[in-house]
């Protein structure tokens, strides 16, 4: 919907992770650069874990966009709490194996057939596993088993773990040990900064061709920084709300006073207490009701109503008119994002 108001070429703060948009942040470039390097050692576990929407799964995208031409056949696994059998018939869905009905005998020797197979073809397997602080040590402990899977000294099959925090204190417990040694590297990725923050948003914009329509205030970008802490994925939520609500109120320059409006909208929407200016006048500017109360006041003698019962009545009757103006918009707010949500139904159909 935006898009089109704002004569975009796509969504720039959709919350789908795209390799398109991929943003090289200080943090994200460090992690991409320990990735490369397990893929050229070829052997080992790489671990990158991260906050709740910092970039992990970003990162894998991009690393899979890298590894189309390569002699590397790579599969990412998205885990669930599962143990260490269903662990292994999820790794041999991901590549395309049979998987249904085999005990764990039988679903190792079908990994170890295609990862020998692949490797008289001059390729290797790469395993990368997604939300990896769902996995009980059991599930990790069979990741760590198929890195023995190996010919002429050369590992076959290598495994990167990303996950949240809590993959961090899996890793550290004692029954660990022997899948800490084969570590090769590990990283942590942390929010943007406030100036990455700005990069960001403005990197997004530009890869759908935006053309400084809307106009962003400069006090827009440390607001948003501190409103979302520098994690991609909730600038993206609160960016993706802000231009929705530009192209509703018709707006070509946005600044705090709207974030402000989102903002609240958004805290209201997740149960938190508001914190925004009190007795806001919405759309109706300050200068249009100073010139309606100057106007009313200049009758006060027309009709023999003293001016303090003209101006009580005056603010009453303007409150009661902010009230309207701002439930209808939000009421307008609230039945476009329904219709884009349909919309998204339609499309998956």
């Amino acid at each position: 919907m935006y898009d089109e108001f704002y004569n975009l070429k796509g969504k720039p703060f959709q919350l789908t992770p795209d390799q398109r948009f991929f943003f090289d942040s200080q943090v994200h470039h460090r992690a991409m650069a320990y990735l490369r390097y397990g893929l050229e050692q070829g052997e080992g576990f790489i671990v990158i874990t991260g906050g709740i929407g910092t970039g992990k799964t970003m990162l894998v995208r991009a690393l899979f966009s890298e590894l189309k031409n390569s002699d590397i056949m790579a599969a990412q696994l998205v885990t669930t709490q599962v143990g260490p059998e269903d662990m292994l018939r999820m790794v041999c869905a991901s590549f395309g194996l049979a998987h249904e009905g085999m005990n764990k005998a039988t679903l190792l020797h079908n990994l170890e057939v295609i990862a020998r197979t692949r490797f008289a073809e001059g390729k290797r397997i790469l395993l990368v596993v997604d939300e990896g602080q769902n996995l009980p040590p059991s599930s990790i402990e069979e990741l760590r088993m198929l890195a023995n899977f190996q010919v002429e000294g050369r590992s076959l099959f290598q495994s990167f773990l990303l996950g949240q925090e809590e993959l961090r204190r899996t890793l550290q417990g004692a029954s660990m040990e022997q899948l800490r040694q084969r570590i090769i590297a590990s990283y942590h990725l942390e929010p943007l900064s406030e100036e990455e923050t700005r990069g960001y948003i403005e990197y997004r914009l530009k890869q759908v061709g935006w053309a400084r329509d809307p106009v962003l205030d400069e006090q827009l970008y440390p607001k948003i920084y501190g409103f979302t802490d520098g994690v991609p994925r909730r600038i993206n939520a609160l960016c993706d709300r802000l231009f929705l609500y530009g192209c509703i109120e018709e707006k070509h320059e946005i600044g705090p006073e709207d974030l402000e409006v989102v903002e609240e909208e958004m805290k209201r929407e997740v149960g938190q207490s508001a914190h925004s200016p009190a007795d806001k006048s919405g759309p109706l500017s300050a200068d249009f009701e100073s010139r309606e109360v100057e106007a009313e006041l200049a009758m006060d003698f027309a009709d023999g109503q003293s001016a303090s019962e003209r101006l009580a009545r005056l603010e009453s009757e303007m409150k009661g008119l902010r009230q309207i103006v701002k439930h209808e918009r939000k009421l307008l707010r609230k039945a476009v994002l329904m219709q884009l949500d349909l919309d998204a139904y339609d499309d998956i159909d």
